[in-house]
């Protein structure tokens, strides 16, 4: 896999969901998402980079992947 940084959205939202199949990514609180993206073993970005816009691309993201997998 690729390095996952925060420009890529679709492959976090991927790998959070292979390690959190049962959670739903809408209950999820974007303080604990940060800190679940950046426990990734191929996230290599600056935590600071992140934003409100970039948590939320992941959540969709993930929430679609959740959705699709229900």
């Amino acid at each position: 896999m690729p390095r996952l940084t925060w420009d890529r959205p679709e492959d976090i939202a991927l790998e959070l969901y292979e390690q959190r199949p049962d959670t739903d990514p809408l209950t999820v609180r974007f303080t604990d998402l940060h800190k679940w993206v950046t426990e990734l073993d191929d996230f290599k970005d600056d935590p600071a980079k992140s934003s409100e816009g970039k948590l939320e691309a992941i959540q969709m993201a993930w929430y679609e992947e959740f959705k699709d997998n229900q």
